[in-house]
């Protein structure tokens, strides 16, 4: 495959992944889009890159791109995926897909009509422990499930001087906390799981209620004393659901939990064992059996499903995380738009499916009532 030329739109923490990831994955980065020319010249230079672009639009008018990476404050995501898909660009755009069901609708429709491949960053689904899991359950291994139940708990939005673009609705969205996180655990369980959720009751609370008004990167240190501002983008959620099969579900997220830095947590309990993944130990996978028996599964390419050594780069051992699971969804990325059909590989369609998700979670949590998933 040619080295595809790629352009990045957005500059910060999330942005330096993309272009990590894409380099490893052999793209030449063509260019980078800011929230100003200034600041994508100046991070054009410091990146060793050829172009700061102007706008979007420059962005999708250069014949040298054929991907563009949206990675830009959720509120923009819809505009900037569609004019590069209108200008017949392969997309990259992070999570979540829009601010509202409608904008995430019509960019998957658009995406299917236009054959092009569009791409979610679900990373969490190219940790390798979590696809022997998958394998597992997909082959009986485990049983008819019983419960699945987890957690997505963050820190870093603790202190009331820290705060972020996320925080605001009109940047961020209407959900914070269950549209920035927990729609990650909603996609991996399903995806996992094998089954989909049907119906939510959720409930959103707000327990810092003051926030700092200086804004910081992602999981940033927040600067001491200044002004405050009312909060309006829930701190903590709590969610059950109910399967398509039945099984009952329940997720709690956070931003404010003292200590956890990025735990994704889940364990899917069935008729025969249960399997259980923790992002901030992703080299293991724990497998309960009901006769005091535990096995733990160690990530390594000389063992386990397909997928499982597919993904395992590095020997038992040398420790993989995070950044080998967005390497390896860019990688998929780019051996899609050459005609391959990587497994497991998320796409519009799964980012409208969590658009859904939150958009029935947030109507369950101000209605309090079960609501219907579809």
């Amino acid at each position: 495959m040619p080295k595809p030329g790629i352009a990045i739109i957005g500059t910060g923490m999330i942005a330096a992944v993309h272009r990590r990831a894409a380099l490893l994955a052999g793209a030449e980065i063509r260019g980078v889009a800011a929230s100003s020319a200034q600041r994508a010249a100046d991070v054009a230079q410091a990146w060793g890159v050829p172009r700061g672009y102007r706008d979007v639009e420059e962005v999708v008018a250069d014949p040298q791109v054929q991907v563009v990476h949206v990675c830009t404050p959720n509120h923009l995501h819809r505009a900037m995926a569609e004019a590069a898909l209108r200008a017949g660009k392969h997309v990259v755009c992070e999570k979540p897909l829009a601010t509202t069901l409608e904008d995430a609708r019509a960019l998957a429709a658009l995406a299917s009509s236009s054959g092009l491949v569009a791409t979610v960053p679900f990373v969490y689904r190219y940790h390798p422990v979590v696809r022997e899991a998958r394998a597992r359950i997909a082959a009986g291994d485990i049983g008819p499930l019983h419960l699945i139940h987890g957690s997505y708990l963050q820190d870093w939005l603790l202190d009331p001087a820290s705060n972020n673009w996320r925080v605001d609705p009109a940047l961020g969205g209407s959900s914070r906390v269950f549209a920035d996180i927990g729609s990650h655990w909603c996609d991996l369980v399903e995806w996992v799981s094998g089954e989909r959720f049907a119906e939510v009751s959720a409930a959103f609370d707000t327990v810092i209620a003051e926030r700092g008004t200086a804004g910081g990167q992602s999981f940033s240190t927040p600067a001491a004393g200044g002004a405050m501002q009312a909060v309006a983008s829930e701190d903590v959620a709590a969610a059950m659901f109910r399967t398509g099969n039945g099984t009952l579900a329940s997720l709690t997220v956070s931003q404010v939990s003292a200590g956890r830095r990025n735990r994704l947590w889940f364990e899917i309990d069935g008729a025969r064992a249960s399997v259980a993944f923790n992002q901030e130990d992703a080299e293991r996978l724990w497998i309960g059996w009901p006769d005091q028996r535990e096995e733990t599964f160690v990530r390594g390419p000389g063992a386990g499903s397909a997928e499982q050594r597919r993904l395992s780069v590095l020997p038992a051992g040398h420790a993989q995380g995070y950044a080998q699971c967005f390497e390896a969804f860019v990688a998929d990325t780019y051996r899609a738009i050459d005609g391959e059909r990587p497994e497991g590989l998320p796409t519009f369609d799964d980012g409208l499916r969590s658009a859904l998700i939150v958009d029935r979670v947030i109507t369950s949590a101000r209605t309090r009532a079960w609501t219907a998933i579809g």
